[in-house]
């Protein structure tokens, strides 16, 4: 990855303290593990912002090699990847979501 996209990457995540990669938009996910993780994120009182990966192929390919995460979506909180669908319902079933979404 060049630095420049690496540095695009880091801005993007780190646009808002809580961010998601996602396939589609909030209100009109594309793929089911998107729309679980909107869903999980729906429940708490948090503002996140996210991007549509579908937007921009290169960011596509970049933000995959940069957090060494083969899929999407990915949420971010303070830049560092939190996870993807499986880990964010595993953390919101067990109590500590609340606590990383809300420090």
């Amino acid at each position: 990855m060049s630095p420049e996209m690496k540095k695009r990457v880091e801005e993007i995540t780190s646009s808002d303290r809580i961010f998601l990669m996602i396939k589609g938009t909030p209100e009109m996910p594309v793929c089911g593990f998107s729309a679980r993780v909107v869903r999980v994120l729906s429940r708490y009182d948090v503002h996140y912002s996210c991007m549509n990966i579908f937007e921009d192929i290169d960011l596509t390919n970049a933000i995959k090699e940069y957090s060494n995460w083969p899929t999407t979506p990915q949420l971010y909180v303070d830049g560092k990847l939190i996870g993807g669908c499986d880990i964010i319902e595993e953390l919101d079933t067990n109590g500590e979501l609340n606590s990383i979404l809300n420090s």
